[in-house]
């Protein structure tokens, strides 16, 4: 793998790129988008984010690639999101997690050079090597509670799944769902995917789907959820495994809630490994370090790192990371702990509360491992 950071001066944008690459084989690419804030308006903010990504993609790094998602965390979406022009070309979503830089927006891009990629009602399918890979961003539903809105949100995905031969159970990977007023309408989201998950055979005898429950507004007003999901087709079952880290934290279940703490995908050539939004918890399910940001910082970042070493990751194949704080206050804290403990790792850290109300800061993260593994395709 290969990270680098690069600054356009000129217009005040910067991207932190991490490229993987195996010879021979596909290459994938993340990466995240800084504005410099210069005291802009939102419509200067994008105008130099837009010309930020017309030079990435003049890059000889990113030369032959294809976006296969983007997701836009914005200070204020419901305004902002009409000033932004429609895109087809991959996957999308726009959700209200301010970036705490000080800038009023901020992009993460995933980019993959060497596969065919087409993009079909807000569908993003990856083809490969006989495998399918199935982005979808940013499904929305406008209308009751929380929990009727994540009912028909997973109800329409199930049926975008059928589509192209897959479910639920036996293929969706990973998911994201980005709750309003996460302090309230938590719960309702919660009921809603467990009975989804029951009637699909997903139970904790069986297993879940990794998974991120954060605060973040849609830009639709009416909107309490915004769900974002990760599919594949034409893999073996034997190639993905679950991540548990028993030592540090306990399963979901055991307090109510259906995940898993993340999700390894073994292919001939590498391994993807998809962390959970992780937290300050034990294998009790408690919350450690209550009130303290720096020793809650410090137990998730451990707690990430015992998931990577079960999926056979470190850090230095950490691909890209998203935090999220409960408390702007917090920031300058978070940031100088990430700067030294992970300085060329891509990040953004941004203002979205966390599904307890006691715990201060959470994460997630994608790692690739290179491997040679002859059971399994490449990727």
């Amino acid at each position: 793998m290969t990270r680098k950071k690069i600054c356009w001066d000129e217009i005040g944008v910067s991207a932190e790129l991490s490229l993987f690459s195996q010879p021979e084989s596909i290459e994938e690419i993340h990466c995240i988008l800084h504005v410099d804030p210069r005291d802009d308006e939102f419509a200067g903010q994008l105008s130099r984010l837009n010309a930020g990504q017309q030079l990435l993609a003049s890059l000889p790094e990113l030369s032959g690639s294809q976006a296969v998602f983007k997701r836009y965390f914005l200070s204020d979406s419901t305004n902002q999101r009409p000033l932004m022009e429609e895109e087809n070309d991959c996957s999308v979503s726009y959700i209200q997690q301010s970036p705490l830089d000080g800038s009023r927006v901020a992009l993460w891009t995933y980019f993959v050079k060497g596969a065919e990629v087409r993009t079909e009602g807000g569908m993003t399918v990856v083809s490969h090597n006989g495998y399918r890979h199935f982005w979808k961003m940013g499904m929305q539903e406008h209308s009751g509670d929380s929990e009727q809105q994540t009912r028909r949100l997973l109800e329409r995905y199930e049926e975008d799944l059928r589509q192209y031969g897959a479910t639920l159970a036996d293929n969706c990977i990973r998911t994201w769902f980005f709750v309003r007023d996460v302090d309230s309408h938590y719960a309702g989201m919660v009921k809603a995917r467990r009975e989804n998950f029951i009637a699909e055979g997903l139970t904790e005898k069986t297993h879940y789907i990794a998974s991120t429950g954060i605060g973040g507004s849609p830009s639709d007003t009416r909107a309490l959820i915004q769900l974002g999901t990760y599919a594949m087709t034409g893999f073996e079952p034997s190639q993905q495994r679950y991540l548990y880290a028993p030592t540090h934290l306990n399963p979901t279940y055991e307090y109510g809630v259906t995940f898993e703490r993340g999700t390894c995908m073994e292919y001939g050539d590498r391994a993807h490994v998809l962390i959970s939004g992780t937290a300050s918890i034990n294998n009790k399910g408690e919350v450690m370090y209550v009130g303290d940001i720096k020793k809650q910082a410090d137990r998730m970042c451990e707690n990430v790192e015992k998931l990577l070493e079960e999926g056979g990751a470190s850090y230095a194949d950490v691909m890209q990371i998203v935090v999220y704080l409960r408390d702007i206050a917090d920031y300058k804290c978070v940031k100088q702990l990430f700067d030294t403990r992970f300085p060329d790792i891509p990040t953004v850290i941004t203002l979205a509360p966390v599904c307890r109300p006691t715990w201060l800061i959470e994460m997630e993260c994608i790692a690739i491992v290179p491997k040679q593994n002859d059971k399994y395709r490449n990727f």
